[in-house]
């Protein structure tokens, strides 16, 4: 019989840093395949990235890799929840996640993009008022400030897109229309293939009394192209349609 000899601690420590390596290179749930989040609105698609992103964690809870697709997850989730406490609690989680991935990745977009988002909709679930008495103001803009100035282009314009919904959402007197509308067409001038920013310049335009130009800005979003993001497309095609009959009305 062959002895074969302790692992050293060196190679216990490389050993270990490969696997977690595969893990983000080859674990489905992750986000490391995008196969299965390009397919994430499929019917039962979102509760299999869940546990599989729960197993990712599992298994590499400091990866930087699965910790910011960890948070992505979470964030379309939240996204598209319509109940307040669970968009909440998943917009917190995202936020969670988010924060690991910035302590594992200080100089990278991805982590403060998605806590970003993630404080965006724990706010969103909570209320603008509770998040402004919370003190949420500044960390949501602080990261995502942040992502911005690292990357105004990640995810078609993804964080500008998220600005300009802001100075929407404020309530008054802290609503800027105004600044809504130039830094959703800031964004839509870099990447116009970004539909939910015409959706949202589509309903700042209607709020500023410009229900002729807000027609004709949400048609782009109801005949756009979702190759960029197909789920994503969808999903901004379904929220164009809750904002056409608004639009509708005010031109009566």
């Amino acid at each position: 019989m062959i002895n074969v000899p302790p692992m050293r601690p060196i190679y216990r420590t490389l050993l270990a840093a490969m696997s977690a390596s595969l893990l983000a290179t080859a674990a489905p749930g992750d986000g490391s395949s995008e196969a299965p989040w390009l397919q994430r609105d499929n019917p039962g698609a979102e509760d299999s990235l869940q546990s599989s992103t729960e197993a990712g964690l599992k298994a590499a809870p400091e990866s930087f890799e699965v910790l910011w697709r960890a948070a992505r997850v979470k964030q379309w989730l939240a996204d598209g929840e319509k109940d307040k406490a669970r968009k909440m609690q998943l917009g917190k989680d995202a936020w969670a996640l988010g924060e690991k991935a910035i302590k594992a990745n200080p100089n990278a977009v991805e982590g403060y993009y998605f806590a970003a988002l993630g404080i965006g909709a724990y706010s969103q679930g909570a209320g603008i008022l509770r998040a402004l008495g919370e003190g949420l103001e500044s960390k949501f803009n602080d990261r995502l400030d942040r992502a911005i100035k690292l990357d105004p282009a990640y995810r078609a314009a993804g964080a500008l897109v998220a600005k300009g919904r802001y100075w929407f959402e404020l309530p008054w007197p802290k609503r800027s229309i105004g600044r809504s509308i130039e830094t959703l067409e800031r964004a839509i001038a870099a990447h116009p293939e970004n539909l939910r920013a015409y959706v949202y310049l589509a309903e700042s335009q209607l709020k500023d009394g410009k229900a002729k130009l807000a027609e004709a800005t949400l048609q782009k979003a109801v005949r756009g192209d979702v190759s960029y993001d197909p789920p994503e497309g969808r999903r901004a095609k379904l929220m164009a349609a809750t904002v056409e009959p608004q639009i509708q009305k005010e031109l009566k």
